[in-house]
């Protein structure tokens, strides 16, 4: 089936099909932003462990008000007070600080007067029982699940791990992704450009995907069009990354060598085209313990489908229990044309809550791809649709 034109949805499933979720690491918890947790973990200690204060002021026996009280002590946060409070007496207490034995309500200072060791209510209404503490427990108690398996671990997520008792966490190892540029039209960016030579774009683009997600790029630099030279380097990825993609060369030109050379290297290609724009040649397979992902070479269209494919398999690598893109919908500011028989993404720009389509619809096209942070996604066969409808759209991160 490899000839088959896929629809976008049938290929992102038989991509994902092709591994399994990499081995699991226990990582520190500064590395592991933007991760999914392997394993579930629970609580190793209560949070608050104690009665806190929420606020500074004095601790006191609820059964003593309206007072007055005899200042025996203080409490911070850290180092508690070292003696319990009999009838009569109080003690200064701060934020976070733990409640001595025998109190059970917080005088916040701002109702308080003090003379000396003497303290007194100088408020209106006094404050309930258990004012302004934190009892033990009330965030989470030990053995508890704080978080399940699957979840991403978001700045929140991690500080709620480290309140929990762990320095570390269990996650899958990254995928190392190798990128290789292929065509004799390419040099470095930076590089001069003579002729009809181009920069190598897509893959600084790539990699700078990459690290925003759970990958690690390893850039591989620029393959000529020669199929021995192809084959070399498919061999040298294959041996050092769990993902390999390339950009260019996918297609069925005399000139596109990536499948030729890739069957030569032992490769087993599962589909190389898929019913969209931009994007159509667009390759995956195995190659030994790696898998292949062949992108097109015009930079928006190796930008969308490195969205579509190539992020949700570095995701689904990494251990996300759903790596493929969520869509949204919203109104589009602008008549859209009638689809054919491809799924078309178009660029837009969201303002006020509305999509607005941007003018360039060429796969080569850059500087409507930086305006851009959504797709309107146009399924086959649709009609034309008109200003203010209601469209499919994702958003761009």
């Amino acid at each position: 089936m490899a000839g088959v034109m896929l629809s976008v949805g049938e290929a992102q499933a038989r991509l994902l099909a092709l591994a399994a979720p990499l081995p699991i690491e226990t990582v520190p918890l500064v590395e592991a932003a933007g991760r999914w947790l392997a394993a579930p973990i629970e609580a190793r200690r209560t949070q608050p462990a104690a009665d806190l204060s929420a606020m500074d002021g004095y601790a006191i026996r609820f059964a003593d008000l309206p007072g007055p009280w005899i200042l025996v002590g203080e409490s911070a946060a850290g180092r508690g007070l070292d003696r319990a409070i009999e009838p009569g007496e109080a003690a200064r207490i701060f934020t976070g600080a733990p409640l001595p034995q025998g109190t059970d309500t917080i005088l916040i200072q701002e109702e308080a007067a003090r003379e000396g060791d003497r303290l007194s209510f100088s408020g209106t209404v006094p404050p309930p029982q258990g004012n302004a503490v934190r009892a033990a427990g009330t965030d989470f108690a030990r053995g508890v699940q704080l978080l399940e398996a699957g979840a991403r671990l978001s700045p929140a997520a991690i500080a709620l791990a480290a309140m929990g008792g762990h320095g570390a966490v269990p996650v899958r190892r990254r995928p190392r992704i190798a990128i290789l540029s292929t065509g004799d039209e390419l040099v470095p960016p930076g590089a001069p450009t003579p002729g009809a030579m181009l920069p190598s774009s897509n893959a600084p683009m790539l990699a700078s995907l990459i690290a925003k997600g759970p990958g690690i790029a390893l850039d591989r630099g620029i393959v000529p069009d020669r199929i021995e030279a192809l084959e070399q380097a498919f061999a040298a990825a294959a041996a050092e990354a769990d993902l390999i993609v390339t950009t260019g060369g996918v297609s069925v030109g005399d000139h596109d060598l990536v499948r030729p050379a890739l069957e030569r290297a032992g490769a087993s290609l599962d589909f190389w085209k898929v019913a969209m724009r931009p994007g159509k040649p667009l390759m995956a397979g195995r190659l030994g313990d790696a898998i292949v992902l062949g992108l097109p070479g015009n930079p928006v269209a190796a930008f969308v489908t490195a969205h579509l494919f190539l992020l949700p398999l570095a995701a689904h690598l990494a251990g996300a229990p759903s790596p493929l893109p969520k869509a949204t919908t919203m109104p589009v500011i602008a008549p859209l044309p009638a689809i054919a028989e491809r799924t078309e993404y178009l660029r837009a720009r969201i303002i006020d809550g509305a999509a607005h389509l941007l003018a360039s619809r060429d796969s080569a096209a850059l500087f409507d791809l930086v305006r851009a942070d959504a797709l309107i996604v146009r399924a086959p066969h649709s009609p034309e649709a008109f200003e203010n409808e209601i469209g499919t759209v994702y958003l761009l991160a």
